[in-house]
């Protein structure tokens, strides 16, 4: 582990730009100069990843399945269903429900996360899925539906706030960034199932209900297998050290759980690292109550300003417009498989799993910092590429080609695992459940503002300008990027809390 010398101070955001080497010379733990080991089982490590990973998958397969169902909703004769004749109104009630949803999900972990624990909150999470999909999926009219997608919606909120935190918390620090990243890896995973899901079942009379029906078998699993693995050591440590049950019995408690999660491989180092854990956790202050007010001042705040900072320019650089014009984008290219949004979709999705992938691969040892600068470095030049095509640039199609995949691939580098990781990270523990809730929060507000201010904006500026637009706004995230953000690689999230903030 990282080192700050001998003394714990607290950098401030002008040495936040340094990479976890430059924060101290040698690898030693925060208190006390005696590392315990993080030995772990492979086997035992990928559980406690997969599980809350699921809902990740679900939240991804929603995104893919419910473009192919409303091709499904709205034709006459495939619909099954007399309601088929939707206006714009009711059919981004539809696209959006789960959105909205996410947003009600994002709202409620603010006030529960903290209490239910990150477990309990997952399994929250999959009942939500499973209801949410079999009410859509059955819904004999536009009115339940809508309630379904916005209860499926719901679970998405949860899951999008609990599983990073679960993950952080539980696996061994050097893979943390591969893990969590993973689940971005997943989410991409979801969505290129659910087109190629949908696909297969769009020429099905009512097929939209099979699409909706297919996920609940996922939900159910999740929900096994959250109920099967044990919470977060830091979780129960937490209670602990603020006096939220008895110290011994949930040190034990968090030591049966610590051996479940890394198996055999732990040995008898357990209960030295819960130990540690327990010492970082109350030289850092987490033994005190937290309060509303702290979430805007000192570390909390730091913490808010890095974590919110990159899911906002995660949504505000464009992402979900430019994936709007891929298919037009293609089809002007001369692709014969742009004609069919499904298939631009699918292959998009096959690219955005593959950049996911070397993200996965290198985020624990190139680091958080690299892969964001160079990843929104090429968002950059992408979408002034595209500005530049739909300004002066529109007899050269190929230019819109290569800017759309560089822009699609340098996300899926970038701000596509690497926002998630990060807010998963920087929040302190006992803030951790209402920080990244507000996170989650800010996450799918700004993704619906950019959906809906699209539109408007592209009607009143054109296509050029807009992309021009989100260039600009990729610029100044660079610039946060350098400025604020911190590295975050080989640290435990007890170091992160003390070094970073």
């Amino acid at each position: 582990m990282a080192s700050d010398s001998e003394q714990p101070s607290l950098p401030s955001f002008g040495k936040v730009g340094k990479s976890s080497r430059e924060i101290g010379a040698e690898e030693e733990p925060l208190v006390n100069g005696i590392r315990s080991s993080e030995n772990y089982s492979v086997a035992a490590a990928i559980l406690p990843f997969l599980f809350p990973a699921l809902g990740g998958l679900l939240y991804g397969y929603d995104i893919g399945a419910t473009s192919c169902a409303l091709i499904s909703i709205e034709s006459a004769t495939l619909s099954g269903i007399s309601w088929y004749d939707l206006s714009s109104v009711e059919i981004g009630l539809i696209t959006s429900g789960s959105l909205y949803g996410a947003l009600i999900g994002s709202i409620l972990a603010f006030n529960i996360a903290d209490f239910l624990g990150r477990r309990r909150e997952l399994i929250t999470a999959s009942i939500l899925y499973l209801v949410g999909a079999l009410v859509t999926a059955l819904a004999p009219d536009l009115v339940v539906m809508i309630i379904g997608r916005l209860v499926f919606g719901i679970g998405i909120g949860l899951a999008m706030h609990a599983a990073p935190m679960y993950i952080a918390e539980t696996a061994p620090s050097h893979i943390r960034g591969q893990l969590i990243s993973l689940k971005e890896f997943f989410i991409v995973l979801g969505m290129v199932a659910g087109y190629g899901i949908g696909s297969l079942l769009v020429d099905i009379i009512a097929g939209w209900r099979y699409m909706y029906g297919a996920s609940t078998p996922l939900a159910v699993i999740m929900g096994i297998g959250m109920w099967w693995l044990p919470e977060s050591p830091r979780w129960i440590l937490l209670r602990a050290i603020q006096g939220k049950g008895n110290m011994q019995d949930l040190k034990e408690t968090a030591i049966c759980c610590l051996c479940r999660l890394r198996g055999e491989a732990i040995g008898d180092s357990a209960s030295e690292l819960v130990d540690e854990i327990l010492n970082e956790l109350e030289f850092v202050g987490e033994e005190k109550e937290a309060t509303l007010g702290e979430m805007f001042r000192g570390k909390c705040l730091k913490a808010l300003i890095i974590g919110g900072g990159l899911v906002l320019f995660q949504q505000i650089t464009g992402q979900p417009s430019v994936l709007y014009y891929a298919a037009t984008i293609l089809e002007n290219a001369g692709f014969s498989a742009a004609s069919d949004a499904t298939r631009v979709s699918i292959l998009l999705g096959l690219l955005k799993l593959i950049m996911t992938g070397v993200a996965v691969i290198v985020v624990d040892r190139i680091g958080r910092r690299p892969l964001l600068l160079g990843g929104v470095s090429g968002m950059v030049v992408s979408l002034f590429l595209l500005g530049s095509y739909y300004v002066f640039l529109d007899d050269v199609p190929a230019i819109s080609v290569v800017a759309l995949l560089l822009y699609v691939g340098c996300y899926q580098l970038s701000f596509g695992p690497i926002g998630w990781l990060m807010i998963s990270e920087v929040f302190p523990l006992r803030l951790r459940g209402r920080g990244l809730s507000i996170a989650v929060l800010v996450n799918f507000g700004a993704n619906a503002l950019v959906t809906f201010a699209f539109s408007p904006l592209k009607a009143w500026l054109g296509a050029g300008l807009v992309f021009y637009l989100f260039g600009v706004i990729a610029v100044l995230s660079l610039l946060f990027i350098f400025f604020i953000v911190p590295e975050t690689k080989g640290l435990t999230l007890e170091e992160i809390e003390a070094k970073c903030l």
